[in-house]
């Protein structure tokens, strides 16, 4: 199973997002989406999952702060207590033995990342 997880600005599009998710997929299709519960309800995020018709993962902010990322953002530590967003929900969302495929991508307009992971687990 792939898990695409995101982290994006409050201001972010959901053009952002997919932006984001074509260059971090790199020929992958992920099964899921997954990003932090305080950003999962945004209309961007919302539009993505509408759009690409996957099941998405609201990963709790104690669990995203658990998640030790390759990638380390100052504003994503600051905010949501880990170094990436994007790798940490991709990570919890995927379960214990997941592992990324590549470190977060940032979107052209620098308003979104994605992160894929992938565990054997369905």
């Amino acid at each position: 199973m792939i898990i695409a997880g995101f982290g994006f600005r409050a201001g972010a599009s959901a053009a952002s997002l997919r932006n984001a998710l074509v260059q971090a997929a790199d020929g992958h299709r992920p099964d899921c989406l997954a990003t932090a519960a305080a950003k999962a309800q945004s209309a961007a995020f919302q539009q993505l999952v509408t759009e690409t018709g996957l099941p998405f993962r609201a990963v709790p902010a104690h669990d995203l702060a658990a998640i030790n990322t390759p990638t380390q953002s100052a504003a994503a530590q600051t905010s949501h207590g880990t170094g990436s967003v994007a790798e940490a929900a991709a990570l919890a969302a995927a379960g214990p033995q997941a592992r990324l495929l590549a470190p977060r991508i940032i979107s052209t307009d620098r308003q979104a990342t994605c992160a894929l992971a992938m565990t054997e687990d369905p």
